[in-house]
Order: C-alpha cells, then structure tokens, then sequence
C-alpha cells in the first residue's frame, strides 16, 4: 500500500547516531498529534517534540508510520491529504495564548480531524496500530468505531473534554500510557487505567556539554512555566540566566517577563535542537520552575543528558525524573530563595567536582533511552494487536498499569 510506505527521517535531516535496531515484526502504525501547531522544528513545546521524535525513531526502526497532524509537519509526506490538519492562525499575534482557539479555528479543526478518523475506518484492513497523542477527545469517542486498536498516551492532567469523550465512547476503547506515575494515579482517580511509560530523549543529540557561567531555562513562556520565577531565582544567585522558547502566552510575556529582562537575563526565543543542546549544555546550571502540576518535565531530561545540573521546583511528575540523579535536587514551589541557592551549590559542585557532569549524563542515558522506549512501545502495540485479533480483554490485560524501569 502507497500510503504506508514511509520509513524515512525527518525533513530536518536530523540523524540518528545510534544505530537503531529494527523491531522483530515492523507494524503498519497512524500517530495523530494535537492540533494547534506544527510536528517541526522549533518544537512549540514538549509534547510536540516528543510526538515528533517517536514517528522518527519508529520509522528507524523498520516500522510503517503515518502522521496525522497540522500543515507544516514534518512526517506528513506519503500520507493521505486526510492527515494534513489546519493549523492555528492568529490574525493578532497579541491575542496567541496556548490555552485557546481563534475565533471558527475548532469549526474547521474538528470536522478535518473527523475526516482523518474516518480515512483510518476506512483503511483499517491495512494499520495495525492507531497511537492518539491529541488532546481533542473526538478520537477517544471514536476509537471504537475505527476497526483498529488505539493506545492514547496521557501528556496532561486529567481535561473535562477527554473525560467525557472517552466515557462516551463504545468498546473497544482506547487503552492508556501515561508519561508518569503521577499523571496515570491523576487519572485513575477518573477511572480511567493507564501503564506508566516515561517521556525519554534521544541522548545522542544532546551531547555532553563543556559546563559554563550562565544558568539557564528553556520552554514555552506561559504563566504555568514560571520563567519570571527563574529570572528572580538567576538574581539571587548572582548569575545572569539566558530563557530559550516559544512565547505561548503574549500577555504574560509582557507583562511578566519582559520587564525583568537586561543585561543579566536574555531570552534569545525558541531555537532548533543542535542550537537549544548547545546552549543548555555550555550552561553551569538549568532551572525548572513549573507552577502547576507538571506532568512529567521533559526539559530535566534533556538538561540532565548534556551533564548540565538541574534545579527545580518539586511538583507533578517532577519528582520521578529527577530521581535520584546526583545532578538535580527540587525545592518546594514558588521557594525562589531556595532555588537560587540549590542552583549555586550545583553549579560549584558541576564546576569543581571531576567527572560530575559525566556521571550526570551517565544516569541521565540510563534513564531516558529514546531506543529502549521504543522497545517498550512495539510491546504495547503488539499486545494490542494480539487483543484485537483475539479479544479486547487480552489486550487489556496485557497493558495491566505498571511502571516501565
């Protein structure tokens, strides 16, 4: 089949260094990503780049997958038209938020992504997989209808929309991965079932780093990322901080973060992956600063495989991927004082401790193998596969929740 057929890497020319191993049994497999923006470089946020690096390795891998996402994706090519979503598109710049829709922009999103759902229906004879990484739940209400099994990763706390779609929806529904063990307890209390299976990044491309002066913090600039929190927690410590992402909140950058800005805090905006590596790498320390319930901390990770020392907030799924790294260390939330200390003792202890941040990176590639994710992925779907031939109950029993080491 002609729209099955694409294995190769992203158009960013991104390449993977360690060799990947190709799966026993390759799989015809449909990833759909949120709407909103874009599966390219600059990554908008964490989940997308998560979304992004999972079709790649998978593809390396041997199997068959398509992307169902917004224009301007990359993965989008050999697909059917079906699967090229409408991207957001503010007619004022000022009124961009992460957290809403322009005015009419669901009125056309919704029914595209029907239209996608029902090009799977229709071609279900020929995908093994469906993996649902959208926080619309029309493709929870739906998984049942679409004559493949659908595994739905949980990236957020619990939503009403998904909820509620999910629980209207007909057997079989969707089985459940949640990036954390936080996130699966958040949701289970709603009870819906998730196995656990951590976020996790290709360590290859973010190499061990030199170390430096500067602290510095990446993500998206939204008030539940408190960036103006790592600017003041910089200050404290008596370091100048350089911020690096995407403005998702226009307001809150303005009002929040730009007058803290100067010469001792930089925010250079969002960068492609060689160029956010080197930065986060040639820093003394990273801060985290979520203020909410953060689901997992992706930007820990990334930080943590350069060698780069990690201070954060303690909220979430935080706590799970700091674990019990000897190059990252939490303090109570909105605790900038503490912060701005924890960041200083780790920057000298980087700085004057030989080998430290080797040893970081070395947990670090223990931790968040992109490779050995995968591994646990192909398991998931070939239980599914297995239930659907045989009966949902096999597969359900098969994705009993479980963290996954």
């Amino acid at each position: 089949m002609t729209a099955l057929s694409g294995t190769g890497t992203a158009s960013s020319g991104a390449v993977l260094v360690e060799p990947a191993r190709t799966a026993a049994r390759p799989r015809r497999i449909v990833v759909v990503a949120p709407l909103r923006y874009p599966i390219a470089e600059p990554h908008a946020g964490g989940l997308e780049s998560s979304v992004w690096h999972q079709v790649r390795v998978l593809r390396s891998r041997g199997h068959q997958v398509l992307l169902c996402a917004v224009e301007g994706s990359d993965h989008l090519r050999g697909g059917p038209a079906e699967f090229s979503l409408p991207a957001v598109h503010w007619d004022d710049p000022a009124d961009a938020t992460d957290s809403t829709y322009p005015d009419g922009y669901l009125d056309v999103a919704v029914p595209a992504l029907h239209r996608a759902l029902d090009w799977i229906r229709d071609h279900s004879d020929e995908i093994d997989v469906v993996e649902n990484h959208s926080l619309s739940g029309h493709v929870l209400s739906r998984a049942g209808e679409l004559g493949v099994p659908v595994v739905s990763t949980l990236h957020t706390p619990t939503l009403p929309d998904l909820l509620e779609h999910h629980r209207a929806g007909v057997e079989p529904r969707s089985a459940f991965l949640a990036v954390s063990e936080h996130t699966a307890a958040v949701w289970r209390a709603e009870g819906v079932e998730a196995r656990v299976l951590p976020n996790a990044v290709d360590t290859d491309l973010w190499p061990l780093g030199p170390g430096g002066d500067d602290l510095v913090w990446t993500g998206r600039i939204v008030p539940e990322k408190g960036p103006h929190l790592a600017i003041e927690a910089a200050r404290l410590a008596g370091r100048r901080i350089v911020l690096a992402g995407r403005v998702g909140d226009v307001d809150y950058h303005e009002s929040m973060v730009v007058p803290l800005l100067g010469a001792d805090a930089e925010h250079v905006g969002p960068l492609r992956q060689p160029e956010l590596a080197e930065l986060v790498g040639r820093s003394a320390c990273a801060l985290v600063t979520p203020c909410w319930e953060e689901p997992f901390g992706l930007v820990i990770a990334e930080a943590l495989s350069t060698g780069t020392p990690v201070a954060s907030f303690a909220t979430g799924g935080v706590p799970e991927v700091v674990g019990s790294s000897i190059g990252a260390g939490l303090v109570a939330r909105d605790d900038v004082a503490g912060l701005a200390h924890l960041a200083a003792g780790l920057a000298a202890e980087a700085s004057t401790t030989p080998g430290f941040r080797r040893r970081v990176r070395a947990d670090a590639l223990a931790r968040f193998s992109l490779h050995r994710r995968a591994e646990v992925v192909e398991e998931v779907h070939e239980a599914l596969v297995a239930g659907h031939l045989t009966g949902a109950g096999r597969a359900r029993a098969l994705l009993a929740p479980e963290a996954v080491a």
